[in-house]
């Protein structure tokens, strides 16, 4: 039987598009299940809850209170859960889960892109994939997966200069 794992969809740069009519990179509409379903998953069922659409420098403290309370309501499943989130405050979101769900009995895994799927060198399709496996196999807590790392989010931190994560 396929293991089911959720993934909540909060925008950011992975989910972004070029907007042709401003001219800029914007969060318009959901990349996520056009790129899952690209994968060879054969014993994986993903679910996909779209939360928000939003850059996380945009984020609101009830943007944070919408994601720990959809987490909180698929915990009783017992199943993994990705939470796919901008960079520049995912840590933010990921601590605020920490802070609030005392106990966790799944591994929660945040990831995202520095480059939007489908743009030329993007990070997003090998961040998403591989927290589809880190979602698998960690223990239950709140983890940050990018990159080909792991990290506790409690002990990570961006590096802007690097464009990556590391360990705080």
């Amino acid at each position: 039987m396929a293991q089911l794992i959720y993934v909540l969809c909060c925008g950011g740069t992975i989910e972004k598009v070029y907007s042709e009519q401003s001219g800029e990179v914007v969060n318009l509409d959901s990349k996520i299940d056009r790129y899952l379903s690209q994968l060879r998953l054969p014993d994986v069922k993903i679910e996909t809850v779209r939360l928000m659409n939003k850059d996380s420098l945009e984020m609101t403290q009830e943007d944070r209170d919408l994601v720990l309370n959809a987490v909180r309501q698929r915990l009783a499943a017992m199943t993994p859960i990705i939470i796919t989130h901008g960079t520049d405050t995912m840590v933010q979101t990921g601590l605020y889960l920490l802070e609030h769900l005392i106990g966790l009995p799944v591994p929660i895994v945040m990831t995202g892109a520095m480059s939007p799927l489908g743009f030329e060198r993007s990070d997003g399709l090998q961040n998403l994939t591989e927290s589809l496996l880190a979602a698998r196999i960690l223990p239950p807590g709140v983890w940050l997966v990018m990159h080909n790392q792991v990290f506790p989010i409690d002990q990570t931190r961006k590096d802007r200069e690097r464009a990556t994560f590391v360990r705080a």
